[in-house]
């Protein structure tokens, strides 16, 4: 009999546990065991858990308060300060490891269509990997780990770029053009909103109430959410309007008590999503 959602978050969390109780002791990273929870327990193999299609769109909810987190320590002026020595790197990194991907497979027989595919893919780190594990101290208060939020960043947004590029291509090259100069003219569009809503309507809120936790945390949350989905709509991504959500409110008074708030909500859906990378493969 298939386990209900209350059943499976009982397996996830506490086989999750016990692996990482495991981990540590044998010196490895805590996602390892998030992993292979998911390996042993998912659809795959033992089958206990078998709907990681739904875990995943739940994960996702850990992805975008972790962006949101780190947009929180990042004012303006330091994001700024971060991206630009960024840039150069990025784009020839990009460069370099989309030649690789697009020979390889070319090579291999591939059409040009699937290698340009696969070139593309090959460009690209995961975010949400690369900040988890990077300890906390490092990533928000040393220069590297400011190095690698700025590149991570850099590389979502030429994602969202070749997303589009492709998506549009089927319809031709004018197509493509014209949904990229769509996307990219929203973009400042998004962050002047952000910036003129905390300004007008959160930071007020936050002076009238900041008495009232429960409700500066609610704020919090929908402020996040209600960014990442306007992002969304506008085929940019979730992650990206998190994080611009977090940069707005990163010089108010309470984005410390924010940012330690929301972290264990934060944990709770990254296990989520660790499993749901386990519990995905086939390997039959």
């Amino acid at each position: 009999m298939p386990a209900g959602i209350i059943e499976s978050f009982f397996l996830i969390f506490f086989g999750a546990s016990v692996l990482a109780a495991l981990a540590l002791f044998s010196r490895q990273p805590l996602i390892v065991a998030y992993v292979v929870t998911g390996c042993l327990l998912g659809p795959h193999a033992l089958g206990w858990v078998d709907d990681p299609d739904l875990l995943i769109e739940i994960s996702r909810i850990g992805i975008i308060f972790l962006l949101f987190l780190i947009g929180l320590d990042l004012p303006p002026n330091k994001l700024k300060n971060m991206l630009r020595p960024s840039i150069v790197t990025v784009l020839l990194s990009s460069v370099a490891f989309f030649g690789v991907g697009f020979g390889v497979l070319y090579g291999f027989g591939f059409s040009r269509g699937d290698a340009i595919v696969g070139g593309v893919a090959a460009m690209f780190s995961s975010t949400v990997m690369g900040l988890k594990l990077l300890p906390m101290t490092v990533l928000h208060h040393r220069h590297t780990g400011e190095i690698v939020i700025s590149l991570l960043l850099l590389q979502d947004l030429i994602a969202v770029v070749s997303l589009i590029v492709i998506a549009g291509y089927g319809g031709g090259a004018e197509d493509a053009a014209v949904n990229l100069l769509f996307v990219l003219a929203l973009l400042p569009v998004l962050v002047a909103l952000a910036f003129v809503g905390v300004r007008y309507l959160i930071v007020p809120l936050i002076k009238r109430f900041d008495a009232f936790h429960e409700f500066i945390f609610l704020l919090a949350i929908g402020w996040c959410l209600a960014l990442a989905t306007l992002a969304h709509s506008v085929d940019l991504s979730f992650e990206i309007g998190a994080f611009v959500a977090g940069v707005s409110l990163a010089n108010s008074p309470i984005a410390h008590f924010i940012t330690l708030t929301l972290r264990p909500l934060r944990d709770f859906f990254l296990v989520l999503f660790f499993f749901s990378v386990g519990a995905s493969p086939d390997l039959d």
